[in-house]
C-alpha cells in the first residue's frame, strides 16, 4: 500500500528544465560552445555530469569554470523570477491527494532556486516537507535524497512512490528502494525508463494509479 508520494520538482511540478537549459546554453555560447538539447539531456538528465567539462576542454581553468557556473546560476535565477509555469493538471491533482497521502518534494535543485520557483507558485501548501540539494551531500542519481525523504515520511520505502521525469531521478529513487513512476518531458522522452514501475503520459494519470496501488 502506498502511503507517501515523493515528487521531483523540475519537470514534474513546474516547467523549469527548459529554463535551466537556456541559462546554461547562453553562458556556454558566450565562450563559443553550442550546447544542444541532446547534449543537455545526456549530460544533465542522464549522467548528472553537467557541461563544464566542455569548457575545460577549450582551455578554461578551474577559476574560469567557477565564474561560468556563477553566471549560469544568476541567469537561471533571473529566468525563474520572470515566472516558472506550473505543469498542467498539477494543482487539481495535488488538491485531490492532499490529506490522503504524506507528500514531499525531493529535488536536486539548490534551495535558493527552489525558493524563487515557489515564491508565488502556491504549491508548497500541499506538501509536508521539501528536500533540496542543500540538504544532502550527494544529489541524484545518488539515493541519499530519497533515503532522507523516506525517513521523513516515517514509512517504509515500499510504502512510498516517487514521481520523476528523468533517468537520474528514476535511478535515485529505485536505488533507495522506492517504486518510481516516470512522466517524461520533451527533454527526457528518449531516455531509458525500463526500471520504472510505470511510465505515464501526463500527471493527471497518477490519481488512478495511486487508487490501484493504495
Amino acid at each position: 500500500m502506498i502511503r507517501a508520494v515523493l515528487w521531483d520538482n523540475d519537470g514534474v511540478l513546474v516547467d523549469t528544465e527548459r529554463l535551466y537549459f537556456e541559462a546554461t546554453r547562453r553562458v556556454l555560447a558566450d565562450v563559443g560552445i553550442e550546447l544542444t538539447h541532446a547534449q543537455y539531456m545526456e549530460l544533465f538528465l542522464v549522467q548528472s555530469r553537467g557541461a563544464w567539462h566542455l569548457a575545460a576542454e577549450r582551455g578554461h581553468d578551474a577559476a574560469a569554470l567557477e565564474r561560468l557556473r556563477m553566471r549560469r546560476n544568476r541567469v537561471y535565477s533571473e529566468l525563474l523570477a520572470d515566472g516558472a509555469d506550473i505543469v498542467e493538471g498539477v494543482v487539481p491533482l495535488l488538491e485531490s491527494l492532499h490529506g490522503r497521502f504524506t507528500m514531499g518534494i525531493v529535488t536536486s535543485s539548490r534551495r535558493d532556486h527552489f525558493d524563487i520557483i515557489h515564491r508565488s507558485s502556491g504549491l508548497l501548501r500541499f506538501f509536508d516537507f521539501a528536500l533540496t540539494a542543500d540538504d544532502c551531500t550527494h544529489t541524484k542519481p545518488h539515493p541519499e535524497l530519497y533515503q532522507k525523504a523516506v525517513a521523513r515520511t516515517g514509512f517504509a520505502a515500499s510504502e512510498c512512490l516517487a514521481v520523476e521525469d528523468s533517468a537520474r531521478g528514476l535511478a535515485a529513487a529505485t536505488a533507495a528502494g522506492v517504486k518510481c513512476v516516470v512522466i517524461p518531458t520533451p527533454l527526457t522522452a528518449s531516455s531509458d525508463f525500463s526500471g520504472a514501475a510505470r511510465v505515464l503520459s501526463r500527471v493527471t494519470e497518477l490519481e488512478l494509479l495511486l487508487s490501484q496501488l493504495s
